[in-house]
C-alpha cells in the first residue's frame, strides 16, 4: 500500500467482526491517514470515531465514503446488502470509483459478488475489486489474527498492496486464484467448520455423559487424531477454553443464523458444481433448528452444544 493510498480508506459495515477490523485499521494506519466509516447503526460509527478522533470520521452513507476514499473495504451480512451498498441508490457506484481499490470481505454467494464485479468493470474500467472473505471469528478480528481468502492470483500486480492493506487487520492473506474463488474457499471452510462444531458437540457430550471431565477430553482430542481448531479455541462446552464464546455466554462469536446462512450458501455451491455432501442436509437442518430456537438465536454458532442437549452446568455439578 503506497503512502498516498494509505491516507484515505473507507470502511462500510461495523457489525461484529467489521467493528474490530475497522478498529485495527484505525490503530495501525499512519498518523496522517483518515478512516471514513459508515454503518446503518450510528452508535457503531461513533464508537470508532470517539476512540480515534484524529483518524476516524463518520460518513452519511456508502456514496459519501466512496467520494472521500481511495480504498474502500466492505464487510456486510448478505449478498443483497453487498449489492445495495455497491449498486443501490446512493451506493458506492453512484460515485466515480475509477482508479480506486475496492475489497469486499463479506461472506456471500459467488453470483452476487460477480454481479457487482461485472457492474464495476463495465462502468468503472480502471477500478479494481476483489473478494476477500475472512475467517477467525470475532475473537480473531479483535486480536488482529484473522485470515483473508483473497480472490486474486498470487501473480497479480496488486497483490503486494492488498497484502499490506489486509495485513493491518489480520495475520494471513491467502491468494485463492481468480475473482470469486476467495468466496468459494470461505464457503468450503465454513461448511467444514460447521460440521466439525456439530461433531465436536456430540463427541464432547457423549464423553461427558460417560463421566469424563470435558477439559480432559479436550486434551485427548488435542493429542490425538481428532485435533481441530473448534475443539482447541472455540470449544462448544463452557469452561473448557476461557476465551471461547461458549465460556462467555456464547456471546461475541459467529452467530448461529450466520452459520445457517453460510452453510446454505455452501450447499448451493456444492450442488452447482456437482459435489456430493452426505453430511450437508443434516448439518443445515441442525443450524436451521438452532437459529429458530429461542434458547440459541443470536448466540455463537457453537450453541449447537446446547441445542443438542449438552450439559452446560458441568462445573457446578462437579
Amino acid at each position: 500500500m503506497t503512502a498516498d493510498k494509505a491516507k484515505r480508506i473507507g470502511f462500510i459495515g461495523l457489525e461484529n467482526m467489521g467493528l474490530w477490523m475497522a478498529t485495527n485499521l484505525a490503530e495501525k494506519l499512519p498518523v496522517n491517514s483518515k478512516l471514513y466509516v459508515f454503518d446503518i447503526v450510528t452508535a457503531l460509527m461513533h464508537d470508532v470515531c470517539a476512540k480515534y478522533p484524529e483518524k476516524a470520521l463518520a460518513c452519511s452513507g456508502p456514496k459519501d465514503v466512496a467520494e472521500k476514499s481511495d480504498i474502500i473495504i466492505t464487510m456486510l451480512p448478505e449478498g443483497k446488502h453487498v449489492k445495495e451498498v455497491y449498486m443501490g441508490r446512493n451506493g458506492i457506484c453512484s460515485s466515480d470509483v475509477n482508479n480506486k481499490l475496492l475489497v469486499d470481505c463479506s461472506t456471500i454467494d459467488t453470483a452476487s459478488f460477480l454481479e457487482v464485479k461485472d457492474h464495476i468493470t463495465k462502468h468503472f474500467p480502471s477500478a479494481s475489486i476483489y473478494d476477500a472473505p475472512v475467517s477467525g471469528g470475532v475473537i480473531g478480528a479483535k486480536k488482529g489474527t484473522i485470515a483473508f481468502f483473497l480472490g486474486c492470483a498470487k501473480e497479480n500486480t496488486e497483490i503486494d498492496k492488498l497484502k499490506q492493506l489486509l495485513g493491518l487487520m489480520g495475520e494471513e492473506v491467502i491468494p485463492c486464484g481468480c475473482p470469486s474463488l476467495g468466496l468459494a474457499a470461505k464457503l468450503s471452510n465454513n461448511y467444514l467448520s460447521g460440521i466439525i462444531a456439530i461433531a465436536c458437540s456430540e463427541a464432547m457430550d457423549m464423553g461427558m455423559r460417560s463421566g469424563l471431565d470435558p477439559r480432559v477430553l479436550s486434551q485427548v482430542f488435542a493429542a490425538g487424531t481428532a485435533q481441530n481448531t473448534i475443539c482447541d479455541r472455540f470449544n462448544p462446552v463452557p469452561g473448557v477454553y476461557a476465551d471461547a464464546p461458549s465460556s462467555n455466554g456464547y456471546q461475541n462469536g459467529f452467530k448461529v443464523q450466520l452459520m445457517k446462512k453460510d452453510f446454505s450458501l455452501a450447499l448451493d455451491m456444492a450442488r452447482r458444481v456437482g459435489s456430493t455432501n452426505v453430511l450437508g442436509d443434516v448439518g443445515l437442518e441442525t443450524y436451521r433448528g438452532a437459529s429458530e430456537d429461542e434458547r440459541c438465536r443470536d448466540l455463537d454458532s457453537r450453541i449447537v452444544f446446547r441445542y443438542l442437549g449438552g450439559n452446560e452446568n458441568w462445573q457446578v455439578e462437579r
